[in-house]
Order: structure tokens, then C-alpha cells, then sequence
């Protein structure tokens, strides 16, 4: 399994446009493979849409396309909003619960994207195999892969909270825990964004 995370830069004022005509063009596309997630960023950089999309394999994820592109009414219109178009290939860790289907996890997510240093990536694994169940005794973890094409060695992972509040009172307690943060060695770079669902995103 592979994750296609798309980003889209968009003009100021345009999001709940564009979330509004992908939600009445999904379901031409959802007959050739399921969304994942869709969500817009809310703190961090704002204007960016995000949608994930799951396949067996990058000639799988070809196919679809190309056949998706046939259909009739997708893509959604843009409407000439869209500044910005980033794609990448993530690879989900062996302990991540697949994304998509109906979850209903939280009204706010967080995305937490670290770059580590070159051959770093195998003993993060092991090291968040090991931390991860202390972690997710506060909250659970709704994504956690690596970088297969696009930008290298960076890790994502993603965690759903009910609000603002919540963030910051899990986190508060998960920081107290002697198993957390899992100690992976070679982080170089952290960035984050707030996201929040669309209407229509399997995860909510």
C-alpha cells in the first residue's frame, strides 16, 4: 500500500469553493478508487487544501488515473484557483491502521512532517514501534509514513483531536510519559499544520 498526498496552493477566499465543487465531483472519481482524506489548513500555511488517496501500487495508482481522467465530470472545475500543485509518495509505516473508510477520529487534525538525515528512517521505525502504544494511551495515530517519492527522508505523522484544547491537553500528558517522544535519532527539520475536514472526508 502507497499514499498519494496532494497539496494545492490556493488563492485567498477560494477553499470553501473548491471543497465545495471536489465534494459534488467525488463521487464520479470514487468509482475508480476511494479518498482517503481531504482537509484544509486552518494554522500553518494557510489557503492549502490536502487530499490523500491509498493504492496497491504506483501502476495501480496509474491506471486509475488515466481511467479516472476519462470520466465524466471529474477533475471538479477549479475555477482558476489553484496556485500551487504538490504531489508526493508515502509509504506507511508497518504499525499504521490504513487511512480512509468512516472515521470519525476528531474535529481538528494535526500533521507533523520531519525531514532526518540520510539512512535515519529504519531505526525511527523501530523506535516509534516500540513508543507508539504509551503514545496512543492519550490519542490515536491517524497516519504515520515516510517519503517513498517526492522529497526523501521525511517522516509524517498525523494526529486527530477533538479541538484545540484537546491538542494541548494530550499532548501535556503524553509529554510526561518516560516511553515519549520515541528517541528516534537525526531530525533536522519539524513543521506542522492544523487541518480541518471537509464535510465529505472519510476521516473526520
Amino acid at each position: 500500500m502507497i499514499y498519494e498526498v496532494r497539496t494545492y496552493d490556493l488563492k485567498p477566499g477560494t477553499v470553501a469553493q473548491f471543497e465545495e465543487n471536489f465534494g459534488k465531483a467525488l463521487p464520479a472519481r470514487e468509482k475508480y478508487s476511494k479518498l482517503a482524506a481531504f482537509w484544509h489548513t486552518d494554522i500553518g500555511p494557510l489557503n492549502q487544501v490536502i487530499h490523500v488517496w491509498g493504492y496497491e501500487s504506483l501502476e495501480e495508482r496509474e491506471h486509475v488515473r488515466a481511467e479516472a481522467s476519462k470520466a465524466d465530470g471529474w477533475p471538479p472545475p477549479s475555477d482558476g484557483v489553484i496556485l500551487n500543485m504538490n504531489s508526493e509518495i508515502w509509504t506507511p509505516a508497518p504499525f499504521m491502521r490504513p487511512m480512509g473508510g468512516d472515521q470519525a477520529l476528531g474535529g481538528i487534525y494535526e500533521m507533523r512532517i520531519y525531514t532526518y538525515e540520510p539512512g535515519s528512517i529504519p531505526e525511527l521505525i523501530r523506535k516509534w514501534s516500540e513508543a507508539l502504544p504509551y503514545r496512543e494511551e492519550f490519542s490515536p495515530l491517524a497516519a504515520g509514513m515516510y517519503t517513498e517519492l517526492g522529497g526523501l527522508n521525511r517522516w509524517m505523522h498525523v494526529w486527530p483531536y477533538k479541538d484545540l484544547a484537546d491538542r494541548a491537553r494530550v499532548r501535556e500528558e503524553a509529554s510526561k510519559s518516560p516511553h515519549w517522544p520515541s528517541g528516534a535519532p537525526g531530525r533536522v527539520r519539524q513543521e506542522n499544520k492544523i487541518l480541518i475536514p471537509a464535510s465529505f472526508s472519510p476521516m473526520h
